[in-house]
């Protein structure tokens, strides 16, 4: 009896192991998983360094009855996730690519993520040619800077949010006060109902290679990794002009007519840079 006892006891601590085991990795009821990750579209720079302290998620209830308020301003309603990690600064350079950075995950009734901030400290610095530059933050940074995404999620599935941080647009310098400002330009999107663009690049030899895609004022930039794959998603549907610019030993390729349908990423056909003729 005795051993019964210490028997039936050993299965339920097992069966409460492997509950709590896919708790973590499942959404719980009929709620939705929602992972979140940071990219960057590059910029002019060795190193661009932020302190990132959190995420704050505003999401909708489908269970909620709408009163027809405008409440994006509203204080109430907002999860924070916090960026639990032994160091909160981020190389965001070393994000670009097919690279992502883990952010922190939650989960949300079925309804809409409708918009998110991501909260940075204030400590956030650019190394160029090896020289520090401290960057001037936005008092807004308190809050968290705004970015609006108006994504709808079902419960019982798992969905990767990406904000992406726009490098290039978001460290301006400041006239003739040398002054280095942080003004981030976020944007947002579901990874799995993302457009885009993705393909590779050749030869290695031709790296660094700068990826730009451009449709009148939308402008996606990147860069291809080392194996020299790149994908740029988030994209509006339109046809593009996409323009590769490797080092100064390669030549500078321009793709007319890329078309990005809305929900599909394309693949374009490998790409060969080409040397400059001596």
């Amino acid at each position: 009896m005795k051993n019964l006892f210490n028997y039936l006891l050993m299965f339920g601590v097992l069966l409460f192991a492997v509950a709590c085991s896919n708790d973590d990795e499942t959404p719980n009821g009929g709620n939705a998983r929602v992972n979140f990750y940071l990219v960057d579209a590059p910029g002019d720079f060795d190193e661009v360094w932020v302190e990132v302290l959190s995420v704050r998620v505003k999401a909708e209830d489908d269970s909620m009855d709408d009163d027809g308020m405008d409440d994006d301003d509203d204080e109430f309603g907002w999860v924070e996730i916090p960026y639990d990690e032994s160091s909160r600064y981020v190389n965001l350079m070393d994000l670009t690519g097919e690279n992502s950075l883990f952010l922190g995950s939650e989960d949300f009734p079925e309804g809409e993520i409708d918009q998110l901030r991501l909260v940075l400290g204030d400590d956030n610095y650019v190394v160029k040619d090896g020289v520090r530059s401290d960057l001037k933050t936005p008092s807004a940074q308190q809050s968290g800077l705004k970015i609006k995404v108006e994504a709808d999620i079902e419960g019982g599935m798992s969905y990767d949010l990406v904000i992406d941080f726009d490098v290039a647009k978001s460290i301006v310098v400041a006239g003739n006060s040398g002054n280095i400002n942080l003004k981030p330009v976020l944007r947002a999107y579901v990874e799995e109902a993302a457009s885009g663009v993705m393909g590779q690049v050749f030869p290695a030899e031709a790296q660094v290679v700068a990826v730009n895609a451009q449709k009148g004022d939308d402008v996606y930039n990147t860069f291809v990794d080392e194996n020299g794959n790149f994908k740029i998603l988030g994209m509006d549907d339109g046809v593009y002009t996409f323009t590769f610019t490797p080092n100064d030993d390669y030549q500078i390729l321009v793709i007319d007519n890329v078309v990005v349908e809305e929900g599909k990423v394309k693949t374009i056909d490998p790409i060969t840079l080409l040397p400059i003729e001596e």
